[in-house]
């Protein structure tokens, strides 16, 4: 009776992990993806104009400085 259980409970988790997706699905599109997309590539304009501006930064201060030009 006890291999009866055993048995049917192995067979039972092998057959739920048989059968489930290796990777997840994909994630549902919503109507606030239009926005998120908006966000993200102002996050990316704003991390050009950032590096843009450390940049200038630094050649202003090697120009203070008396650095030589690069």
């Amino acid at each position: 009776m006890g291999y009866v259980k055993c048995w049917t409970m192995a067979l039972a988790v092998l057959f739920t992990m048989g059968c489930s997706s290796p990777e997840p699905p994909p994630p549902a599109k919503t109507v606030f993806d239009p926005l998120t997309q908006q966000i993200d590539r102002a996050r990316e304009v704003q991390k050009t104009v950032d590096e843009a501006a450390e940049k200038t930064r630094k050649a202003v201060d090697e120009q203070e400085r008396g650095d030589p030009d690069k």
